[in-house]
C-alpha cells in the first residue's frame, strides 16, 4: 500500500486521509491491531539507474486516536504535503517506532 508520511528522528507518522474509503474499518488499521509489527519501504526510481536507492524501516507501529497525539503529526505531515495544510487528515495517525534502518543506493551521493 502506498502512504503518505512524515519521519520524525526514529518515528515515522502516516494518517488516514478524507479520500474517499469503501469503509472507516481499514485493513491496514486491522493488521497493525492484530500484529504491531511493520516494515515501511520508500524508494526513488530514475530511467538513470546510478539514482535509484531505497530505505526500509522495521518496527512497531501503534495506533493514534487521541486528538493531542495526533496534533504533532499531523502538524509533520501538513508541513509536507500542502493538501494536508488545505484538509488535515482526520486520523487516526499510525506511530512507527523504528528499531531498524536499512538501505541501499546504486552509487554514493557527492
Amino acid at each position: 500500500m502506498v502512504v503518505t508520511f512524515a519521519v520524525d528522528g526514529d518515528t515515522v507518522y502516516t494518517a488516514v486521509d478524507r479520500k474517499p474509503k469503501s469503509s472507516r474499518d481499514l485493513k491496514r488499521l486491522r493488521n497493525v491491531a492484530e500484529n504491531p509489527r511493520v516494515s515501511m519501504l520508500a524508494d526513488y526510481y530514475s530511467d538513470d539507474w546510478d539514482r535509484l536507492w531505497w530505505v526500509r524501516a522495521d518496527g512497531r507501529a501503534a495506533i493514534l486516536h487521541d486528538p493531542r497525539q495526533m496534533a504533532g503529526p499531523l502538524r509533520l505531515l501538513a508541513d509536507r504535503y500542502w493538501q494536508y495544510r488545505e484538509a488535515p487528515p482526520p486520523g487516526p495517525v499510525l506511530a512507527v517506532t523504528v528499531e531498524r534502518w536499512s538501505g541501499w543506493a546504486a552509487a554514493a551521493r557527492g
